[in-house]
């Protein structure tokens, strides 16, 4: 099972000094990847702390590492004008050397969605067809739909290859998107007994749709909640079929943690 890190958009990590200490030592550490979530304006309810953006953050930790993988974990797609990202994902697949993941979900919350624009009612058809129009700008072809339409355009340089998408969510809707157009499926501060319960809604959906020839096995990506993560609940996970656990160290203990985890990074979970 693979590990990767989760949380270096936020909080502590918004310090360039932090940031960039902290990526270069879960690189050192041997962890798979990085993720990377996505609010861009929160209720002012909210004790928010601070995030960076998530394609600016990315875009730094690719220039800051050299081999770990990055991932958005996720990408808020309807509120993501399409043509744009595609371009900014493809640049950020070539500038880091095809390290990039592209996780995305469909958002929930109201406020965020409609600061951008977004009616809480369209965001599930947006992120359908955003992913379709991206898909279509990477493989050359016109594409109409209900909020966005192209024709006669290109985008060069395309990726180096395709990013690998992942779909987060524990909706109907979310584990339809992910049996259908996604390399993976993506849940996030999921203990091993509520994994077991989406994973179990995964292979009900699976049942339920079609999946394309040529996309594969879906990869599992679970983020259990925050704090470190132990041997033994990683085979837990590990057992349930999981491929990768990003685990989120609490932010006080977050380098430790990451020293820590990576006993995790080279253990052999069956």
């Amino acid at each position: 099972m693979k590990i990767g890190l989760y949380g270096l958009h936020r909080d502590e990590n918004v310090d360039p000094d932090t940031l960039a200490r902290r990526a270069r030592l879960a690189e050192e550490m041997g962890f798979e990847s990085i993720w990377v979530g996505d609010h861009i304006a929160m209720p002012s309810s909210l004790d928010e702390q601070g995030r960076l953006e998530a394609v600016v953050a990315l875009a730094h930790l690719a220039a800051l590492t050299t081999t770990i993988k990055l991932g958005f974990g996720v990408l808020v797609l309807p509120q993501r004008q399409p043509v744009l990202l595609a371009k900014q994902l493809t640049s950020l697949d070539l500038l880091s050397r095809g390290r990039l993941i592209v996780g995305v979900g469909a958002g929930y919350v109201e406020q965020e969605l409609a600061a951008m624009g977004v009616s809480l009612d369209s965001r599930g058809a947006r992120t359908d067809e955003y992913l379709a129009a991206m898909q279509a700008l990477w493989d050359d072809q016109p594409f109409a739909g209900n909020f966005v339409t192209f024709a006669d355009v290109v985008q060069r340089p395309r990726p180096q290859r395709r990013p690998p998408i992942v779909v987060g969510g524990h909706s109907r809707a979310a584990m339809r998107r992910a049996v259908q157009s996604a390399d993976g499926w993506y849940g996030v501060y999921l203990t091993p007994k509520e994994a077991a319960r989406a994973l179990s809604d995964l292979q009900d959906a699976a049942k339920l749709y079609d999946r394309p020839a040529g996309l594969g096995q879906l990869e599992i990506t679970i983020t259990p909640p925050p704090g470190p993560v132990d041997r033994d609940s990683a085979q837990r996970y590990a057992a349930l079929g999981v491929h990768r656990l990003t685990i989120q160290p609490l932010d006080a203990e977050m380098e430790a943690t990451v020293r820590a985890g990576a006993g995790l990074v080279h253990e052999q979970f069956r």
